[in-house]
């Protein structure tokens, strides 16, 4: 395992979000606060609590799940896109780095960010509703797992862009509209029956449900099939990328 490969890649990625702290950590977390100020107070308080949780508590793990989800996607793929778009891809594919090691930098370096906006949004959120964490290390479990995981999905689709817009293509078209729909402001069992079968096809809801059964020890799917199905998407993904290196996929733009 060459480690200072990685740390390059890793540090130098690190390097990149720090330069641009006002997009990367101040644009999400004034994002989310509007989203409390609007959802959490002036719509909140006109609603029930749900399952015994108040309607401001109980939106903040959809609101974390979604900063996270939209962040480990744009991270991660602008981190692979930058060296297609600037011809430097040439260099890491010639240097004496295997796939492994690049994938650890650029995704390891990806998540990471994605898990300190997470923390950061947990912050923020107790600063606007009181809420409690019953499982903790579940809940640091998921929040790691998901960031992995888009962090992956988002390198995937790094890869596959040959241009700016194709990067937002499936964060902006698909990514946002799933979260919306996957149970991130409401639990689906507040659905009719027709579409709560439906929602059960859109993998953001086992997402959100196991994050915020970490939280509350509520959950619209069992936690159990949650973890299973973040394991199999994560899988999925590491399946996609080590296909990616093997067959030269659009790394050479």
């Amino acid at each position: 395992m060459n480690l200072y490969a990685v740390q390059a890649i890793y540090q130098f990625e690190l390097a990149r979000w720090f330069r641009t702290l006002m997009q990367s950590i101040l644009a999400p977390v004034i994002s989310t606060s509007l989203y409390f100020v609007v959802f959490g107070s002036a719509i909140g308080s006109r609603m029930s609590a749900i399952g015994g949780v108040s309607y401001a508590a109980f939106i903040v793990p959809g609101l974390m799940m979604m900063a996270i989800l939209t962040e480990s996607l744009s991270n991660a793929s602008f981190g692979i896109y930058m060296p297609k778009w600037g011809g430097t891809i040439y260099e890491l594919l010639s240097a004496p780095v295997s796939w492994i090691e690049a994938l650890l930098g650029y995704v390891g370096a990806a998540a990471t960010k994605s898990v300190l906006l997470g923390l950061l949004i947990l912050v923020t959120a107790r600063l606007f509703v009181p809420f409690h964490i019953v499982h903790p290390v579940w809940m640091a479990a998921f929040l790691v797992l998901t960031a992995l995981t888009f962090s992956l999905f988002g390198f995937i689709i790094g890869v596959w862009a040959d241009d700016f817009q194709k990067l937002q293509i499936v964060p902006v078209l698909v990514i946002t509209p799933l979260t919306f729909l996957g149970g991130s402001f409401y639990s689906i069992s507040m659905l009719p029956p027709f579409w709560q079968k439906v929602t059960l096809f859109n993998p953001v809801v086992y997402l959100v449900s196991g994050f915020r059964w970490s939280f509350y020890g509520l959950s619209d799917v069992g936690v159990g099939v949650s973890l299973g199905m973040t394991l199999g998407f994560l899988a999925a993904c590491l399946a996609a990328v080590w296909w990616i290196f093997k067959t030269g996929y659009r790394l050479q733009a």
